[in-house]
C-alpha cells in the first residue's frame, strides 16, 4: 500500500492524498487533484517534492504547469530537503502504523483516512505553528487577515 500526500507548508495540513496498491504517476496525480479541488492554488505556486519517479514524471511535470505552478525538488540522496514530509511520514508510522495490524486494505485505508482527517489535520498539535492543529491554525490566520 502507497500513499502520496499533498502538505500545505504554511500550515501543515494535508490538503491532499491518494493511496494506492502501486507507487505510479496516477498516484501522484490524484493526491495533487484532490489537493487542487480543495485549495484552488493561484498562479505561481511551488510544488516541492523528492525525485522519485512519479514526481519526475512527464505527467505529473504536465499536471503542475498545467494548474499554473512550478516544481521544485529535493537533491538527490538528500532527505532533508523535503522534511516536512517525511516527518509527517515518521509521525504516521509513529503514531499509527506501527501499532496496528491491518487485517485487510480496506481497514489499513479507513484508518490512515481516519488518522489523516479526523486526528492530523483536526487535532494533532505542531510546534512550527505556535502548538495548534492545522485547522485551528488556518482558522486563526483567516480570523487574522478578516
Amino acid at each position: 500500500m502507497y500513499l502520496a500526500v499533498v502538505l500545505d507548508l504554511f500550515s501543515r495540513r494535508i490538503v491532499g492524498w491518494s493511496m494506492s496498491d502501486r507507487m505510479t504517476d496516477d498516484l501522484v496525480v490524484t493526491a495533487f487533484a484532490n489537493a487542487a479541488v480543495k485549495r484552488r492554488p493561484g498562479a505561481g505556486f511551488i510544488f516541492h517534492s523528492d525525485r522519485g519517479s512519479q514526481y519526475c514524471s512527464k505527467r505529473f511535470g504536465a499536471t503542475i504547469s498545467k494548474a499554473g505552478g512550478m516544481q521544485s525538488m529535493s537533491g538527490t540522496g538528500c532527505c532533508y530537503d523535503n522534511a516536512v514530509t517525511e516527518t509527517f511520514f515518521s509521525t504516521l508510522k509513529r503514531e499509527l502504523v506501527y501499532h496496528c495490524s491491518f487485517k485487510t486494505r480496506q481497514e489499513a485505508q479507513s484508518r490512515i483516512f481516519c488518522y489523516i482527517e479526523g486526528f492530523y489535520n483536526r487535532k494533532r498539535l505542531h510546534s512550527a505553528i505556535g502548538y495548534c492543529s492545522p485547522e485551528e491554525f488556518e482558522q486563526q490566520e483567516l480570523k487574522m487577515a478578516a
